[in-house]
């Protein structure tokens, strides 16, 4: 296999998805070597098959608003890999929301599954609505339309969507809800669900502490811990919240916040206070990171901006894909950046990649260190089918492992000959040979 002619054929096809090619190009570029010590999987024309999803549904998403006005929304889901389970992957509700983005979620997918150990395939799903200044009215019958399209192509043994960006507990419920209704059973097909009807405990702190856990490990390898670094993260969602709680309990100190406006810099520090007061700015009042100024005005704001250029040890990169550019990484590492840790999927261009690479600081990629928010989800499918709910304390622990294991296996793949971690090829052939293997078995 050669990735540069698979790359022309897929440029050829699809044109138009710059954020699809960007991830399969840094793919394929990394499980080239290994790929053709296997010259069946090239008879079998493996590299086309996992490029390509099994299939793509689009469609209209039609919903009223609480005027009496009919909007329309374009709804998406891409069902990319099944050979290790059923398709697992997020929903997005976002208005930048467009198929080369989804695609390229949707092929990260099944990698990042396969890391887990956990039986997963890889899909991912969306709409170009966003819920920011909607009523729960609108929200609400927004994703029972949705779900009116997309129920006939998923199941608890088919497809397994979750939340993502902009689909949070409040907009799963609303969607497993018609989910019931329509098929009139309760299975556990959606998670991030509610306690109260399946839902596990810690998934909404999954990605966030799944990502700081991946970061400790990376750490070990140099003697060191998150304990007294100062940690630069954006975003200030879900992965966001949930990474800074976790780097306060593990010593650390954030130092960052951001949203889409702009972002905070405290140079006393985010402590557990502070940390409180951002998650009931943005999930009690919904309102914009700004506002933090109001409450702790030795804070400054940044409007426009994202926070790389803030002097830290170690940055987190949690809001959304290509956030984090290579003059951007340039800056970090000339501020003695130690590490850098992805809670968000692909939020570094390539040219950062390579920044943080050839300094030879970690750096890992999205499909390795946020992989907590998917296992967790695996988890709160075995305990659906089991009838069960596992103890938080059952649950971290698990998740624990997992990301212990990911790291191990990034490392066994990923390391170079001068001993430096190259968790990027190491995440992308561990998590492809899987797969691969698991295509071949099953034949065409």
């Amino acid at each position: 296999m050669e990735a540069k002619k698979v790359l022309e054929i897929l440029q050829r096809r699809f044109p138009n998805e710059p954020e699809y090619l960007q991830a399969v190009e840094e793919v394929l570029n990394s499980i080239e070597e290994e790929y053709n010590n296997h010259p069946e999987f090239e008879r079998y024309n493996l590299i086309e098959r996992l490029c390509i999803p099994d299939r793509v549904y689009e469609f209209r998403v039609n919903w009223m608003d609480d005027s009496g006005k009919i909007q329309t929304n374009m709804g998406y889901r891409i069902q990319h890999n099944n050979a290790i389970g059923p398709y697992k992957g997020g929903i997005r509700f976002h208005s930048s929301v467009n198929l080369s983005i989804l695609k390229f979620l949707a092929f990260e997918q099944p990698f990042k599954n396969s890391l887990t150990t956990l039986p997963m395939g890889g899909g991912k799903g969306g709409s170009d609505f966003s819920p920011r200044g909607k009523s729960d009215a609108e929200v609400m019958r927004f994703c029972q339309a949705f779900v009116l399209e997309l129920g006939r192509h998923i199941g608890p043994n088919i497809d397994v969507p979750a939340g993502d960006i902009g689909v949070g507990g409040r907009e799963v419920g609303y969607m497993f809800g018609m989910y019931k209704k329509l098929t009139r059973e309760f299975t556990g097909t959606f998670t991030g669900k509610g306690m109260e009807f399946g839902g596990s405990l810690l998934r909404p702190e999954a990605t966030g502490y799944g990502a700081v856990y991946f970061l400790q490990e990376m750490l070990k390898t140099k003697g060191d811990s998150v304990k007294g670094k100062k940690v630069a993260v954006s975003g200030a969602g879900n992965v966001a919240q949930y990474a800074m709680k976790k780097i306060l309990e593990l010593g650390g100190t954030p130092i960052t916040c951001s949203d889409s406006n702009g972002y905070i810099y405290d140079p006393d520090g985010i402590d557990m206070e502070k940390w409180e007061y951002i998650m009931l700015l943005k999930n009690g009042y919904r309102a914009r990171i700004s506002k933090y100024l109001e409450k702790y005005p030795n804070a400054k704001y940044v409007e426009g901006a994202k926070p790389w250029g803030e002097k830290c040890d170690i940055a987190m990169p949690c809001a959304t894909q290509n956030e984090l550019n290579g003059e951007q990484a340039a800056q970090l590492v000339a501020n003695g950046c130690i590490a850098v840790c992805e809670g968000a999927n692909m939020p570094c261009t390539p040219e950062a990649i390579k920044v943080f690479q050839d300094a030879k600081i970690l750096y890992s990629p999205g499909k390795a260190s946020n992989a907590g928010g998917v296992s967790v989800s695996g988890l709160e499918m075995s305990q659906n089918s089991e009838r069960l709910s596992w103890t938080a304390e059952d649950v971290d622990n698990r998740l624990h492992t997992i990301m212990e294991t990911i790291h191990a296996n990034c490392v066994k793949y990923g390391t170079e000959a001068d001993g430096y971690v190259n968790y990027v090829k190491g995440a992308n052939v561990a998590g492809f040979m899987k797969v691969a293997s698991a295509m071949m078995a099953q034949g065409i």
